[in-house]
C-alpha cells in the first residue's frame, strides 16, 4: 500500500529534511508541500493525503488550528497527523488533538521510523476489512505453489528475491518482494519486524533482547528460528501485540 504525504512547514530547511528522510522509504509519495495553514488546507482539498506532517508554528493559521479544521470536516477520510515542533512543550495538545505521533527537530531517522510503523499500524486499522484468502499462490522455480499463509513462519529478502519459512522449516525462493507478499497477507498478522522481514505474530513463541534496544524473535518452528526485530520496528509491534 503506497502512503501519500504532505508536508505542511514554513522553514525552508526543515521541510527540504524532512521531505529527504521520507524519500528513503519505499512506499511514501510525497504530495506537494505547504509554507502555511491556509496553504495546507487548500493542498489538502486537492490531494487527500493520508497522512500530514504538520508544523505547530506557522504564520497565519497555526498548525493545531488548521488539524482542529481538518478534524471537524465532514469528509470521512480523515488524515492522520503528525506534528513536528523545535519545541518540546506540545505533546499533550498534540495528543488531545489525536494526532498520531509528535516529532521534534531536528529530525531524526530512527524517531521518524517509529512514527512510520505508527502511521502504518494506523492506516492498516483504517482499511477496510478484507476477505481473508485461504491460500497463497507462490512462483517457485517456474511452478505456482499453494500455501497456507498460518503455515508460514517467516520471509526474509535475500538479493532480489524472498525465502519464504514454513514452519515445519520448508524453504520457498520466489521473486516477489517482500513488499509484495506483504501485500498479499493483508488479512493476516504479518509484520516488519525489519526492513528485511516479514514475520507471522502468531508463530512468535519468546522475544529476547539483543543489544541496543534490538531483540530476537524466537518463531515457534521445528528448529526455533531467531528472527530481528530492530529497535524502530520493536514499538510499532509491541503496541501490536499488546492491544
Amino acid at each position: 500500500m503506497k502512503i501519500n504525504v504532505m508536508i505542511a512547514e514554513d522553514e525552508r530547511i526543515a521541510r527540504e529534511e524532512l521531505a529527504f528522510l521520507l524519500q528513503q522509504e519505499e512506499d511514501i509519495i510525497l504530495c506537494p508541500s505547504a509554507e502555511n495553514g491556509e496553504q495546507l488546507l487548500s493542498l489538502y482539498q486537492e490531494y487527500q493525503p493520508d497522512v500530514i506532517f504538520l508544523d505547530i508554528h506557522m504564520p497565519g493559521l497555526s498548525g493545531v488550528e488548521a488539524a482542529e479544521t481538518l478534524r471537524h470536516d465532514q469528509d470521512e477520510k480523515k488524515p492522520l497527523i503528525v506534528f513536528t515542533t523545535a519545541y518540546d512543550s506540545y505533546g499533550v495538545q498534540a495528543f488531545d488533538l489525536q494526532a498520531t505521533d509528535y516529532l521534534l527537530k531536528p529530525f531524526d531517522q530512527e524517531r521518524l521510523q517509529e512514527a512510520m510503523n505508527r502511521i502504518r499500524a494506523g492506516l492498516n486499522a483504517k482499511e477496510p476489512a478484507r476477505p481473508k484468502i485461504d491460500k497463497l499462490i507462490l512462483t517457485v522455480d517456474e511452478k505456482m505453489v499453494v500455501v497456507d499463509p498460518k503455515q508460514i513462519g517467516f520471509a526474509v529478502r535475500e538479493g532480489r528475491g524472498l525465502k519464504i519459512y514454513t514452519l515445519k522449516q520448508d524453504v520457498l525462493e520466489t521473486k516477489m518482494t517482500l513488499k509484495e507478499l506483504e501485500d498479499k497477507l493483508i488479512g493476516y498478522p504479518f509484520y516488519r519486524s525489519h526492513r528485511s522481514y516479514l514475520v507471522n505474530m502468531d508463530a512468535i513463541q519468546e522475544i529476547k533482547p539483543w543489544f541496543n534496544g534490538a531483540y530476537n524473535l524466537i518463531i515457534q518452528d521445528t528448529v526455533q528460528s531467531e528472527v530481528p526485530l530492530s529497535r524502530t520496528s520493536a514499538r510499532g509491534l509491541f503496541d501490536v501485540l499488546q492491544g
